[in-house]
């Protein structure tokens, strides 16, 4: 993701704070956070498909589900 799109999502979170958003910035930043999870999810995913585990016998396996 964007860091202009990551400080966009800081910056609707630090308003929030402040102020009630309007239904706009409501709707950006949830299609932002999806966004977000979206890219981070895929990222955890593949980083565990290339996780190998060594068993007590030293064998070496892929990491199942």
């Amino acid at each position: 993701m964007e860091q202009c799109k990551m400080d966009r999502i800081s910056e609707l979170t630090r308003i929030s704070r402040e102020r009630e958003l309007t239904q706009e910035e409501t709707c950006e930043r949830k299609a932002l956070r999806e966004e977000y999870l979206s890219e981070w999810r895929l990222g955890a995913k593949q980083t565990l498909d290339s996780v190998y585990i060594i068993d007590e016998k030293g064998k070496k396996r892929k990491l199942t589900k």
